[in-house]
């Protein structure tokens, strides 16, 4: 009797044990509000020249303004000697709706596995963002890549909460402040093809592929913020390649936290901003600057200017930036025209993980045309759990 009470004990020590060694956490985020979004203007038609008067606009219920709507489940377990096996799993949603979002995938904004170590790093496959869209807009985005067009990938579109499918993506352990990351994706968007030997084979599966590198570092230690980043997608049945490079830092001089962004792309856009429904499928008004677009001979040099400065128990927002294409790409018709985005926001703390804002964003010359532009205001209220 004696025995079969000490085995049963030690089972459950065990049990017990295995138990604290793997976690899994729920988690979300639920943001919504009340806003007004206004687009007009003219539009040109690239491909005619034909330019169309364009107005469109929206008052009512908005979600996912400050931080897009989501849930998700993300764990570890304890393999031993320092290793680690982590999993997330994270699903968006539109708040007005329930429908998911990212396209109506399951886990849209994030599907990931990987193994991790304190002393190399970690390492990750699957579905997730690019390292410009983590390592950029912490440092230099007073908007924290949120916010509408107000946040920073509306003129850096390679940090635009841009997600790679078929990641692989490795980053190293925190060095004193210094981090380094580095991927490589097989098919940047949606299943990846196969790479088929057979005579006379006239479109190969495998060259439509949209092969991407993503890479940067980025560096945080008391008042300083500094990141570098470059990506590259490369398409070969069209023969397109497009990269961009970043720079950004962040000075807190606690009053204010001062923050700078500069970079370029060539040949092509990453993540489009949607500023607007388009008047007809043909794109007679086009109001998206597009993603994964190839655009061979676009050059755009890309420049940021915010601040943030604590106010009581929240905090004020602003930044001014500008997408400034140095040509005209071949074969496009019109004049592409620089685009300026300015943006005034204030975020009230109403516990550690509810919070209101207030958001007010102007952009001029969207999606490089002239005499285009969108205005966005809205309150809201976000809660974290």
């Amino acid at each position: 009797m004696k025995k079969t009470l000490l085995a049963a004990a030690l089972i459950a020590g065990f049990a017990g044990v295995a138990q604290a060694e793997t976690s899994v956490t729920l988690y979300g985020i639920l943001d919504g509000g009340i806003g007004y979004n206004k687009v007009d203007g003219t539009v040109v038609n690239r491909t005619t020249g034909v330019r169309t008067d364009y107005s469109a606009k929206k008052t009512g219920m908005i979600n996912g303004v400050q931080s897009g709507n989501r849930w998700g489940l993300k764990g570890s377990e304890d393999l031993g000697n320092g290793l680690r096996a982590v999993f997330q799993l994270e699903s968006g949603f539109d708040l007005g709706t329930g429908n998911s979002a990212q396209g109506g995938r399951l886990f849209g904004r994030q599907a990931t596995l990987g193994l991790a170590g304190d002393s190399w790093g970690q390492l990750d496959v699957g579905r997730q963002t690019n390292i410009a869209s983590k390592y950029l807009p912490g440092v230099a985005d007073p908007f924290g890549a949120g916010f509408g067009q107000a946040n920073i990938g509306t003129s850096f579109s390679a940090a635009n909460t841009m997600r790679w499918d078929n990641l692989v993506m490795y980053q190293t352990p925190n060095f004193s402040g210094f981090q380094f990351g580095v991927g490589y994706s097989f098919n940047v968007s949606g299943n990846q093809g196969w790479d088929i030997d057979r005579p006379g084979l006239v479109n190969n599966p495998d060259e439509a592929n949209g092969k991407g590198i993503t890479t940067g570092l980025r560096y945080a230690n008391g008042p300083i913020g500094v990141a570098a980043t470059y990506d590259r997608i490369e398409f070969d049945a069209d023969d397109a390649k497009f990269t961009q490079w970043n720079l950004g830092a962040s000075y807190d001089f606690e009053v204010v936290k001062a923050m700078v962004a500069f970079g370029q792309t060539r040949d092509g856009w990453f993540q489009g901003t949607d500023f607007g429904p388009a008047v007809n499928a043909g794109g007679v008004a086009d109001t998206s600057t597009g993603t994964f677009r190839s655009l061979d001979g676009l050059k755009v040099n890309s420049y940021l200017v915010g601040l943030t400065a604590p106010i009581g128990n929240g905090k004020l927002l602003a930044s001014w930036q500008m997408a400034d294409p140095s040509n005209s790409p071949d074969g496009a018709l019109g004049e592409f025209e620089k685009q300026h985005t300015y943006s005034l926001g204030y975020t009230y703390a109403l516990s550690k993980r509810t919070n209101v804002y207030a958001i007010g964003s102007y952009a001029k010359n969207v999606v490089f045309q002239d005499d285009l532009d969108s205005t966005l205001v809205g309150v809201g209220l976000r809660h974290q759990f």
